[in-house]
């Protein structure tokens, strides 16, 4: 079911492309300067002439095969652990101390979720940023197994740590504290919600919880996203490249193509949420654990 949500909200992968296209490296410092005076559209029209259409959909294969995976361990894993941590306490407690629950289970879930994601991330951004590195998933795998061994999936791994698991943080701890407002505000407790007025309320909730997730972990994606473009220089540690990029690229360069990513991420998670929440009342799911005050 999870898994399904992550695939059904794939829709906007183009503009995931056009992303990380025009991110300060190798391939878009040429076109970055000049993404946000042309605004979203000029963005897909300048990657499409450069590159053509089919540069929208570079990487498709492992984006969908990775988020595939981290999708069932992300949602799955954040259900199972706040059950885990609920169970261990009285439940007047855990109504008490429902944030540092959401916030617990969405980080224990995304440190698992991520060691799946990892390697398949890897490959989607080395096929986005160098389209000559090979012709599709598995030869871009193989030859990076061939050729960097396990380091070379694995040297996002800190920092695709660190900008997941705040942005899983983010996004369902924001997630259920806005829903929960949301459904107080509405003046009708959630069980006797309708199906309509569920999703509307899910729908709502879940973009303002992918704007606070994308705001939060813009800085880690733009580093993810360099780290995974350029081979390390011998000698240099994972912490020394992110440092030195940090400083090379300063705060603004840091959240360059924010914008962007808020439209993307916040239709993603809009549509994550309303869709996991129609399957679960579709297949008799909806008795999951429930510490919120609405």
């Amino acid at each position: 079911m999870a898994t399904f949500t992550d695939r059904f909200t794939k829709g906007t992968y183009p503009i995931h492309s056009v992303v990380e296209a025009l991110k300060p490296g190798p391939q878009g410092a040429d076109l970055y300067s000049r993404f946000f005076l042309a605004g979203m559209i000029g963005g897909f029209r300048q990657v499409v002439a450069k590159e053509g259409a089919g540069a929208l959909l570079t990487g498709l294969g492992p984006t969908v095969l990775g988020y595939f995976l981290q999708g069932g361990f992300k949602f799955g894993g954040y259900e199972l652990f706040k059950k885990v941590l609920v169970s261990q306490m009285e439940p007047e407690t855990a109504v008490n101390n429902r944030m540092a629950i959401y916030l617990g289970a969405s980080a224990i879930a995304e440190f698992f979720a991520d060691i799946a994601l990892c390697p398949l991330e890897a490959t989607r951004i080395r096929l986005v940023s160098q389209p000559t590195f090979a012709n599709g998933l598995a030869p871009a795998f193989l030859k990076i197994a061939k050729e960097e061994g396990l380091g070379g999936f694995y040297a996002g791994f800190g920092p695709i740590l660190f900008k997941q698991i705040p942005y899983n943080m983010a996004k369902f701890a924001t997630m259920e504290v806005v829903l929960e407002k949301a459904i107080l505000a509405y003046g009708k407790p959630k069980s006797e919600l309708s199906g309509g007025e569920a999703t509307m309320l899910n729908l709502g909730s879940g973009l303002i919880a992918g704007f606070a997730a994308a705001t939060i972990s813009q800085p880690a994606d733009t580093l993810l996203s360099k780290i995974n473009k350029q081979k390390a220089a011998p000698g240099e540690t994972i912490a020394g490249r992110i440092t030195k990029m940090a400083g090379e690229l300063g705060v603004r360069g840091l959240f360059g193509g924010l914008t962007t990513r808020l439209v993307m991420v916040g239709s993603i998670t809009a549509g994550q949420f309303a869709i996991y929440g129609q399957l679960k009342g579709a297949l008799g799911a909806t008795n999951t654990v429930e510490i919120s005050k609405a």
